[in-house]
């Protein structure tokens, strides 16, 4: 039980799961003394009354040591049956279930104390952080998410494939990967990862390893610059970790030289992706990204959104087009600016923010950063080099997920994309 008690434990899970919730208080506001005839004498209906909404009130909003659990309703008695195993059999009660109403309802002797819709109350509940978001944020942004409440036919997150997940079996050598990374940044390991179950032998690069001589990018298939703060954000995301590339004449030229490889590979995520367009000078097809600015929302954005993948050359999402799964963010300077309508209108789009009726996003907090057309991700036109402002690494099990469908298995659809690269290699 939160601060507030059941009464807000449990709104706080209906808001969150946008459903209806009917508390039945008569398993836990019991009278034992409501039969004694001797302890009323005069007045006990009043008195009888009075006592009957202490003892809701105190079901209601006790703050004492507690906790509410969901289950299905055909776990009930093995999940009542563990409580009475263990010796908590009398401080388990059934108090609720789901109601088809969207409302918040509590009852007492079959009879209604209180009904109010969800909506209106997640509206009361939210509209302290709405007001204050609203004087120190984007206030029309602000007020877009405020909104959100309203949509009652909001179907949450969701997962639509268009393709069956397929892992790479590689035989012989691996395939090398350098992981790049830069002083600030912190998702090394979890790009790594995904690249090594994919197939690849990952190796970590520095990039004093570059500047100093100590390593090259000769010998490596791809490289891909994951999440972090470079340079603490300080320069502006990713633009101090592309002047170390740009202006330092000895590592400019092995970039140069990676990138007119035909056999090669890139990809940028997050802080990677700010990199890699931050040096699309040097970067074939790539020299009319965007730029990636401060999100409109003036806010750092950590969320779980959904995405779609549209049909683009990108060696990373071949044969996932059409699909929209969810994905992590997690950037404060994530909006795609391009120099010019053109650049805009001749985009190759590797993914988009979609709202979760599978719609184009230009609605916070559907679209986190106010990217123009939802563009998350754009790619070149042999589809070798590839940047998206969300972490795909960062989600490639499905563990790692905040929400996942049942059943799902050890992979996320964000594997594929992985796989996919390694099947390229060959």
């Amino acid at each position: 039980r939160s601060d507030g008690g059941l009464f807000v434990a449990a709104c706080e899970m209906a808001f969150a799961g946008r459903a209806g919730v009917t508390l039945n208080l008569d398993p836990i506001a019991f009278d034992a003394a409501a039969d004694d005839v001797d302890a009323f004498k005069r007045n006990a209906e009043e008195q009888l009354a009075g006592r009957a909404k202490d003892l809701a009130l105190a079901a209601l909003f006790s703050e004492e040591l507690g906790a509410v659990l969901q289950v299905r309703a055909a776990d009930r008695e093995p999940v009542m049956q563990a409580f009475r195993d263990a010796g908590l059999g009398d401080h388990a009660h059934v108090v609720g279930h789901l109601n088809a109403r969207d409302e918040i309802r509590i009852t007492r002797n079959a009879q209604p104390l209180f009904a109010k819709p969800r909506v209106e109350l997640q509206r009361a509940w939210s509209e302290t952080s709405w007001r204050i978001a609203s004087l120190r944020d984007n206030p029309e942004l602000a007020q877009q998410e405020y909104d959100r409440i309203l949509d009652k036919e909001d179907p949450g997150l969701s997962v639509a494939l268009s393709f069956s997940p397929q892992a790479f079996v590689g035989k012989g050598k691996k395939p090398r990967i350098a992981i790049l990374r830069e002083q600030g940044v912190n998702g090394q390991v979890e790009m790594a990862a995904a690249f090594d179950r994919a197939g690849f032998e990952a190796v970590d690069v520095h990039m004093t390893d570059l500047i100093a001589g100590r390593m090259t990018l000769d010998g490596f298939k791809g490289f891909a610059a994951g999440g972090g703060f470079s340079y603490g954000d300080v320069l502006g995301g990713g633009r101090g970790w592309a002047s170390s590339i740009l202006f330092i004449p000895r590592v400019r030229e092995q970039f140069e030289k990676f990138f007119a490889r035909a056999d090669t590979f890139a990809l940028g995520a997050c802080n990677g992706c700010q990199m890699l367009a931050a040096m699309r000078e040097l970067v074939p097809g790539g020299g009319r990204w965007p730029r990636f600015v401060r999100n409109r929302s003036e806010q750092f954005e950590a969320r779980l959104v959904l995405v779609e993948i549209p049909e683009s050359p990108s060696i990373f999402f071949r044969g996932m087009a059409g699909s929209r799964i969810p994905i992590a963010t997690a950037h404060g300077e994530g909006r795609a600016l391009f120099d010019a309508d053109a650049d805009l209108k001749d985009a190759i789009v590797a993914m988009r923010y979609v709202d979760n009726k599978g719609r184009i996003a230009e609605t916070y907090p559907y679209n986190p950063n106010g990217s123009p057309q939802g563009i998350t991700g754009v790619t070149t036109k042999d589809g070798r080099f590839t940047v998206v402002m969300p972490h795909p690494e960062r989600v490639f099990r499905n563990i790692q997920m905040s929400w996942a469908p049942d059943a799902a298995g050890e992979d996320s659809p964000w594997m594929q994309m992985f796989y996919n690269a390694r099947r390229w290699v060959g």
